[in-house]
């Protein structure tokens, strides 16, 4: 019997130590709660006035940013402890702050998480979109380049043949009298001297191509260097040059020979190159999914931690408040536990109580004092829900009555015993 007795406080003990060590734990987690849903704030108020401070003053951005990131907590905190049947228009305006405050929040953060997540990108993009222009251009160039040099050579193959018909008279501008006359007259050496202008104007085309080859080349290189090299600020320099160089002596060629001169690309300055993300509206344009989940993430935690902490009741209760609320509850007869898992009571009077004239006022002030202390959440008019922070209290002020009851129990039956000895 002993042994029994001794196993069952020994189970009892290590009951109680892992449910001390449970709420314990519980405890703490909602205590490091607070922190977290200040350093989430912190994080999400800081993208946001990042972005903000690009449209307005800084020290407006940062009273707004305070105001917004204040307006989350404490919507979140405040629809934890509402509920849609008690008070729809209330319900409904915390729940518009919130959307309101989350689309400000989530839209300004979505700045700086676009500027991280796109840095890059925005980078190669410049860089492609410089190519592009330059090699687009530099294509128009040898296309032009191709159709005067092909010209050029068709002049000169009909200028070698109008020679050759001088030489053996069939130029069909030869006088019918010289006709079929071979030889190297006044007529051939007229064409050749015309022949000869043709030839030494094409090669010193081709020779002036040729040099505005190399500077086609160089080009092509330090672009190509552009995204590689040590010193980008002196290569783009050089790819400025060397454009600009093709660009004149290509129009200078193109304009001896009555062409049309392509249009050369305005490159952006090398500041404009490496300049930065600078938030603006048109970044939506571009939308970044990434960069929207990252900044809407660090809102939805806030709101969900906020949410859970449910830390509405802005003080404890005295000892003298806690009886009194206890004597007053004991009061209410109808209790259940509703889909919430929380433990429900109606409020309103019985049909007895009706009908007799109950005065429910003194439980009514502590149903009051409990919903706006956040002990109780108000579900519609006629019933309420315990708040969790309020099941401790009850169970410690039950367990001080049972310990109480016991002691007076136990004093009773040893005045019993001591009487019956004395008889």
């Amino acid at each position: 019997m002993e042994k029994n007795i001794q196993l069952k406080s020994q189970g009892g003990g290590l009951a109680k130590l892992i449910n001390r060590v449970q709420t314990v734990f519980v405890g703490m987690l909602r205590i490091w709660s607070i922190p977290i849903v200040l350093l989430l704030s912190l994080a999400s108020g800081f993208t946001t006035f990042y972005g903000l401070s690009h449209f307005i003053l800084p020290w407006i951005a940062l009273i707004i940013t305070v105001a917004i990131q204040s307006i989350i907590v404490i919507c979140s905190l405040e629809i934890a402890g509402i509920h849609w049947k008690a008070n729809r228009f209330r319900y409904l305006t915390i729940l518009l702050s919130l959307l309101i405050s989350l689309a400000a929040s989530i839209s300004f953060s979505y700045f700086k998480f676009y500027e991280i997540s796109e840095k890059d990108t925005i980078h190669i993009r410049r860089l492609n979109k410089i190519q592009q222009e330059v090699n687009a251009y530099l294509s128009e160039i040898t296309d032009t380049k191709n159709i005067i040099l092909e010209q050029h050579r068709e002049a000169l193959a009909k200028s070698s043949e109008e020679v050759s018909q001088a030489f053996f008279g069939t130029h069909p501008e030869i006088l019918p009298r010289y006709k079929h006359v071979v030889g190297q007259g006044p007529f051939w050496r007229r064409y050749n001297e015309l022949h000869q202008n043709k030839k030494s104007e094409n090669q010193q085309l081709v020779e002036e191509f040729a040099n505005l080859d190399n500077k086609v080349l160089a080009l092509q290189g330090h672009l190509s260097q552009l995204d590689v090299a040590g010193d980008k600020e002196a290569i783009y320099q050089k790819i400025l040059a060397h454009l600009q160089a093709v660009q004149v002596g290509f129009n200078r060629l193109t304009a001896s020979e009555g062409f049309k001169t392509p249009r050369a690309p305005l490159l952006m300055s090398y500041q404009q190159f490496v300049q930065g993300v600078k938030p603006s509206f048109s970044m939506w344009s571009g939308f970044s999914m990434f960069a929207f989940v990252c900044a809407a993430m660090v809102d939805f935690f806030t709101v969900l931690l906020s949410y859970r902490l449910e830390f509405t009741a802005p003080g404890p209760l005295t000892d003298h408040e806690e009886s009194l609320i206890f004597e007053c509850l004991r009061q209410f007869s109808e209790f259940r536990i509703n889909e919430n898992d929380e433990l429900e009571m109606v409020i309103e009077k019985t049909e007895l109580e009706r009908a007799r004239h109950y005065s429910d006022w003194s439980r009514m002030f502590a149903v009051g004092l409990l919903l706006s202390r956040g002990f109780l959440r108000k579900i519609d008019d006629r019933t309420v829900e315990f708040a969790p922070n309020l099941y401790p209290l009850i169970a410690e002020y039950m367990g001080d009555k049972l310990t109480q009851l016991k002691e007076q129990s136990r004093s009773e039956q040893v005045q019993v015993e001591v009487a019956h000895g004395q008889d």
